[in-house]
């Protein structure tokens, strides 16, 4: 089955003289359980496709359908709850709440979602152990490695479950070493649990490793 069908996808940014079209009239389908890799230079468009996908941001014509249902039919509060339980998102900086140690950042989601203070904590403490940070639970951000940082703000975006786990350079701030590591652990991730990944990188090799790869070139995108 379809997860996301996208049709006629475009977005345009300012108006007359000054107008951009950053995405073209983009039609995509992605499977659930797929792992997407997107590529291509700055500019073209790729982190503008994935917020629109993960409902971030709205297009300016087209849809997106999430099991064929229009995304964009609701409105703002109904889109909020949308993405905290269907889903994650994992950026090229981890943007956790320096103020919060590992687990609670992680439980944040959990707690927005409605889920109780013992309901959250059980399932960030969990996820946590299973990326290898059982030892650093009561760490703040600032007191953990870039590499868990990360792995943080990835299980962060896994703790409800969601259906899709977006990505934007996810191993971008990383040395090549760490980065890896990562990588490895999202598609361990996605092994474990057949969540569809869609992830934007310039690492082509790393590109090379997912199950299919999209090339987005002046606004649009085509397979490899």
């Amino acid at each position: 089955m379809d997860l996301i069908t996208i049709k006629g996808l475009s977005k345009t940014y300012g108006g007359d003289a000054k107008r951009v079209e950053v995405l073209k009239s983009i039609d995509l389908s992605i499977k659930k359980g797929e792992t997407v890799a997107i590529v291509g230079a700055s500019g073209v468009g790729k982190s503008t496709l994935l917020n629109i996908m993960g409902a971030l941001d709205r297009p300016s014509s087209g849809e997106v359908l999430y099991k064929n249902e229009p995304l964009f039919k609701y409105d703002d509060k109904k889109l909020a709850a949308f993405r905290n339980r269907s889903i994650g998102f994992v950026f090229q900086f981890h943007h956790l709440l320096p103020e919060f140690t590992a687990l609670e950042n992680v439980m944040l989601p959990a707690l927005i979602g409605g889920a109780s203070p013992v309901e959250a904590r059980s399932k960030a403490e969990a996820l946590l152990k299973e990326v290898g940070l059982g030892q650093r639970l009561s760490h703040k951000p600032g007191e953990l490695s870039g590499g868990e940082q990360q792995r943080t703000a990835m299980v962060r975006a896994l703790v409800q479950g969601p259906d899709v786990l977006l990505a934007d350079e996810p191993t971008g701030n990383l040395d090549t070493r760490t980065g890896e590591e990562v990588f490895e652990l999202l598609l361990a991730l996605n092994a474990s649990r057949s969540t569809t990944m869609v992830i934007v990188t310039h690492n082509e090799r790393l590109a090379g490793r997912l199950t299919r790869r999209l090339k987005m070139v002046d606004g649009n995108i085509r397979e490899e």
